[in-house]
């Protein structure tokens, strides 16, 4: 599998797409991407070809894309917290709960993100998300998971929750979470070489200045390797796919009152490691 740091992909000055390496600059945020000069990957290669490798050239970036172009799917997994279990009054059990987001639900880091107007009481959620550089299947208990991760970023779960109320989803949440652009993820995917524990990171969402979610990831319920051979049980997991593992307390949901997500809110999720995001909601009017 290929090796980087922190893998970004962005335009430069004339508009050309360009993977870069982002590990030597001092922060990932929007205002300190912008602008700034890093080295390139040679042209026309995915990230988990073999032949992936830096051209000896560098770019000037001028806007910041998602980190990968596409997604086969987004794997996600519901309550996989200890506090936002016990925040929701929730009962976890044996197997992780599991629901699915769909390609087109893929949003960049900087990005405006529409709420269409069926969408009502929205709600953020910091995901630790994995991206997955190897296809594989029926991963096995002495199976090192490592070997199928290309490495890991920030996502939101963006949740509609009115979609995700019983009477309305019969207790499927993936319609709530599956409009297009609910998961932004970036800015950049960061090797598992830099991110040796993913169980020691600092973890936060914050709205309009606001911090809502805290966490270290050290509360997750089912790790990253029970994750992955779960869901291997059932499918084929195909690199490229994004595994979303789960968001800490502090969703808007449970706050009294809920604290919902309003037109023009501001949302910035942050991961140690990873760096930050930041999308604006925007409230589609109806037509």
């Amino acid at each position: 599998m290929a090796r980087f740091g922190k893998l970004l992909r962005f335009k430069n000055t004339s508009g050309q797409v360009f993977y870069g390496e982002a590990k030597d600059l001092p922060q990932i945020t929007k205002d300190a991407l912008i602008g700034a000069e890093v080295p390139v990957f040679s042209a026309g290669q995915e990230p988990w070809s073999d032949d992936f490798k830096l051209s000896g050239s560098t770019e000037k970036i001028a806007e910041v894309l998602a980190p990968l172009p596409k997604v086969p799917i987004f794997l996600c997994i519901g309550l996989n917290y200890k506090k936002h279990a016990e925040e929701g009054g929730m009962k976890v059990g044996e197997y992780p709960q599991t629901f699915y987001k769909p390609a087109d639900a893929l949003a960049g880091p900087f990005e405006d993100i529409p709420i269409h107007p069926a969408c009502q009481w929205m709600d953020y959620e910091v995901e630790l998300c994995v991206v997955i550089g190897k296809d594989c299947k029926n991963v096995s208990e002495d199976e090192d998971v490592t070997q199928y991760i290309l490495g890991y970023t920030v996502g939101n779960d963006v949740s509609a929750r009115w979609w995700q109320m019983p009477e309305r989803s019969n207790n499927q949440p993936s319609m709530a979470k599956s409009f297009d652009k609910f998961a932004p993820i970036g800015p950049v995917i960061t090797s598992p070489d830099i991110i040796a524990d993913p169980k020691q990171l600092r973890m936060r969402s914050i709205v309009n200045g606001d911090q809502r979610q805290i966490t270290q990831t050290d509360d997750l319920i089912f790790d990253i390797p029970a994750i992955i051979r779960h869901f291997s049980r059932a499918m084929t997991i195909r690199k490229g796919t994004v595994i979303m593992t789960g968001t800490p307390s502090g969703v808007a949901a449970f706050m009294k009152p809920p604290a919902w997500l309003q037109d023009g809110d501001v949302v910035e999720m942050e991961l140690e490691h990873v760096g930050t995001m930041r999308n604006k909601m925007v409230f589609e009017k109806s037509e």
